[in-house]
């Protein structure tokens, strides 16, 4: 029985949809089709049935589920120990990370990283969802801000600086605040439809909070860049993806005797799987990239 046609089982079995297992691992969908046909026509028997709005397993289909969940996690372990053993990562590294962070953050990164590992591939979806680690077939997520509580682990990578910015001709316009607090006076963009709070720090390390009723939601990053220079008002903008249009004379970074917010950025992977090598060095390549 073929490994890689029980994992695309399994993925089919966890979403149950051809389509969304699919998605979820960026394989063809004709591809899982022809896993499944050469295991159900190896085991003798149908492994799905068609419901009305899903798949549905049949009796073999849940007895292999039990067993094929276990082989893909001993074959994980062996090879997290082999790898462990050689002391070279090898194989496809699966990441996931939002648009913008996946472009700012991993993309620059990943040459220098494939030529340190050259018997690595790397598999990026970028996507603005939040994958479901434990069940979809990603080694490793980038997530940005607080971590909630969860079955997942977290190593801490560092932080970014949010930084308020506006393009030349709004501020020509609407004028250039000088305090946090004259932020008030301005059209302000966010990433959520709920007020949120700005921080700020003066050079006496006092904090300045200013409650924020954003007048437009632009949830990515990447597009809220295009609106800030469109000079639709005022936005924070991660600082690497900020620092470049600020040297270009496209934006201007507001109230810089202040120092800004910063997020936390993690890496994160199910608990139910090895710290494989592969995973263990993309995260110390991914911080020391962010260190830079």
């Amino acid at each position: 029985m073929n490994s890689d046609d029980l994992g695309s089982f399994l993925r089919i079995a966890e979403t149950m949809s051809l389509n969304a297992a699919s998605r979820a691992t960026g394989t063809p969908k004709s591809s899982l089709s022809r896993a499944l046909f050469r295991l159900e026509r190896e085991i003798g028997a149908k492994l799905f049935e068609r419901g009305p709005h899903a798949l549905r397993l049949t009796e073999a289909g849940r007895i292999l589920l039990i067993h094929a969940r276990r082989v893909m996690d001993d074959l994980n372990e062996a090879t997290a120990a082999l790898d462990g053993v050689t002391g070279q990562p090898r194989g496809v590294l699966k990441i996931s990370a939002a648009t913008t962070f996946a472009i700012g953050l991993v993309a620059p990164m990943l040459p220098h990283f494939l030529r340190d590992y050259p018997d690595l591939r790397v598999h990026l979806e970028a996507e603005n969802r939040i994958v479901d680690l434990a069940r979809e077939d990603v080694d490793v997520a980038i997530r940005i801000g607080a971590m909630a509580d969860s079955d997942l682990l977290a190593s801490k990578l560092g932080r970014i600086e949010l930084w308020p910015c506006a393009s030349p001709a709004y501020l020509l316009e609407r004028g250039r605040p000088q305090t946090p607090h004259d932020l008030a006076d301005h059209e302000l963009l966010g990433w959520t439809d709920q007020p949120s709070i700005w921080r700020f720090r003066d050079r006496s390390d006092r904090e300045h909070r200013v409650l924020v009723a954003v007048r437009s939601v632009i949830p990515e990053p990447a597009v809220l860049q295009v609106v800030l220079e469109s000079g639709g008002g005022v936005g924070r903008l991660p600082a690497f993806l900020a620092s470049p249009l600020i040297e270009q004379g496209r934006l201007v970074r507001l109230l810089p005797d202040y120092e800004a917010e910063k997020v936390e950025v993690h890496a994160v992977y199910a608990a139910h799987r090895s710290l494989s090598s592969k995973v263990r060095v993309f995260i110390d390549a991914l911080r020391a990239h962010l260190v830079r």
